[in-house]
């Protein structure tokens, strides 16, 4: 390599190192506006959802996060007005954990003890998408290389109390943090390609919403990524 292409070449890394360094420091401002929760928190109120929610996050090593509580008719008000509530970026981070049951599993299966063929899935799909079934029933096919039937996977939404009883969340407060049983999560690949490396989802708790990086979210749950909206 000759002496100009070799300075060309450091000029551009120079450059993009510098506009990863820009990148890094608007997100970093952007977190410092949801007040971000940490092991502080927990040790002030032990008890609380939020504690033990911020306790769960920090052992799997997601460091940033936010809790931010929201008025009672938040369901009732549009997208939009819940994105301001939430200091969010776009509707577009807005998301909700949805519990699927395998309607068509095999007797032996009953339980979650098989990520790859689970009697349960917990989906996180944003509020703005429209949720397609048959796409986690394909992926759950080429999941298990074909050799389970197709016609044994037929994702549906699990009744209210099934879900409460596995997650231990009622209806507006399910998150896949904390959950009562370990049920197996996919996320929407919509969720993972937003310009901005957050989503929102449910806290625990109606009221409570919780907020985190999309990115650490990934590395500390490894979710089933899936294109299904």
């Amino acid at each position: 390599m000759g002496a100009a292409a070799a300075d060309l070449e450091a000029r551009q890394l120079r450059i993009l190192g510098r506009i990863a360094d820009l990148e890094l420091a608007a997100q970093r401002r952007r977190l410092g506006k949801l007040s971000i929760s940490g092991p502080s928190d927990a040790e002030a109120d032990a008890g609380s959802t939020e504690a033990r929610l911020s306790a769960l996050l920090t052992e799997r090593g997601v460091r940033d996060f936010a809790f931010r509580r929201v008025p009672a008719d938040y369901y009732d008000r549009p997208l939009e007005e819940r994105r301001g509530l939430l200091r969010a970026d776009s509707v577009a981070q807005l998301c909700k954990s949805i519990v699927m049951v395998n309607t068509q599993a095999a007797a032996d299966v009953v339980d979650c003890s098989n990520p790859k063929n689970s009697k349960y899935y917990v989906v996180i799909v944003q509020y703005m998408a429209r949720l397609n079934a048959e796409t986690i029933k394909n992926f759950l096919y080429e999941l298990n290389e074909k050799k389970i039937p197709k016609k044994r996977f037929n994702m549906r939404l699990a009744p209210e109390e099934e879900s409460r009883k596995l997650t231990g969340f009622v209806h507006n407060a399910v998150t896949c943090i904390g959950m009562e049983t370990d049920i197996p999560v996919i996320i929407d690949e919509a969720i993972t390609k937003l310009d901005e490396d957050f989503f929102w989802l449910g806290g625990g708790e109606v009221d409570l919403k919780l907020g985190m990086l999309t990115s650490q979210f990934l590395n500390a749950f490894r979710p089933f990524v899936v294109k299904c909206s």
